[in-house]
């Protein structure tokens, strides 16, 4: 445990809250968030192509009595009679369609049972950088259209219906924010009109039956999720090897040699000390064997001399 103490110091403290906190929100908030959306995508996308091929019903008969469409009722084909209630359109602000700027049409549809629907009638261009256009008002008389019944979009706090350009606007399609604009009282879900109906305008397309990158995002939020714990514990271990790369050398390391205080060099080493000794030992004895081999060089006189007096060697 004592190799660990450094993670106690407050850089390691730090990262490691930082990595627990990043591999929390991966687990619990992103990656949900973004399978979330991949199922809810893939639910209408079936719902849409089941719609297609499938016959429209009456109106009447999805319609809920009380609370929000069922989610299963939603974007099938449904047959809607009623009339037009005029002069109540509302607009619809900031939207896009097909990547152009648009304002889409809503005006309730007073069905023959009585209850009143609001009707996405389709779509318009505005003009003069964002005033809306003149557009055909819906027709009088009793009709029968073709639509799609679609949810509340809900509304967000601070987002108020307006009043502009002669028309009551709102930035979301709920039914009860728009109802009270316009002083009606409309069920819980609204009609988006199909093209070449009564009253249509710009039709609005189907979404695209693509799943999109959800799942993929998904997936990924989870993998760095792994990653991150992974990578802290790499950097600890890269830390923990450092350290105990360090001790080694520390203990490994000879001495250093040092001098005395009269001035001469100490070996450092018990070779060196023995080569030293032996040179100062065998280099005398080494000159003195030279010396005794020299050979001596004598005169012609000394010669005689020494032969005379018996002294030559």
């Amino acid at each position: 445990m004592r190799r660990l103490k450094f993670l106690l110091r407050p850089g390691w403290l730090v990262l490691a809250v930082v990595v627990a906190a990043f591999a929390f929100m991966c687990f619990w908030f992103l990656a949900p968030w973004q399978l979330h959306k991949n199922t809810s995508t893939s639910e209408r996308n079936q719902l849409i192509a089941d719609s297609v091929s499938a016959a429209p019903v009456p109106v009447e008969s999805i319609l809920p009595t009380s609370g929000p469409l069922a989610t299963h009722d939603e974007w099938r084909q449904v047959s809607a009679t009623g009339t037009y209630l005029p002069g109540k359109d509302v607009l619809i602000r900031l939207r896009t369609i097909e990547d152009a700027p648009a304002f889409e049409v809503i005006t309730p549809l007073q069905l023959s049972d009585g209850r009143i629907v609001l009707v996405n009638r389709g779509y318009v261009r505005p003009v003069e950088g964002g005033r809306p256009p003149e557009f055909a008002p819906a027709p009088t008389g009793e009709v029968t259209i073709a639509a799609r019944p679609r949810m509340s979009e809900g509304t967000v706090a601070g987002k108020d219906p307006i009043q502009e350009n002669g028309y009551p606007q709102v930035y979301f399609i709920n039914p009860a924010q728009i109802g009270g604009a316009v002083g009606v009282t409309p069920v819980d879900v609204y009609l988006q009109l199909a093209g070449d109906q009564p009253g249509s305008l710009g039709a609005i397309p189907l979404p695209q039956l693509d799943a999109g990158p959800y799942l993929s995002y998904g997936l990924q939020w989870l993998a760095f999720g792994i990653m991150a714990p992974l990578g802290l514990a790499y950097f600890v271990r890269a830390e923990i090897r450092e350290r105990r790369r360090d001790r080694t050398g520390t203990a490994a390391a000879p001495p250093v040699a040092t001098e005395p205080a009269t001035g001469g060099a100490v070996p450092a080493t018990p070779e060196a000390s023995s080569a030293i000794d032996e040179d100062d030992v065998v280099l005398p004895q080494r000159r003195r064997r030279s010396a005794s081999a020299e050979p001596t060089t004598m005169t012609a006189t000394e010669a005689k001399l020494a032969d005379r007096y018996g002294k030559r060697r």
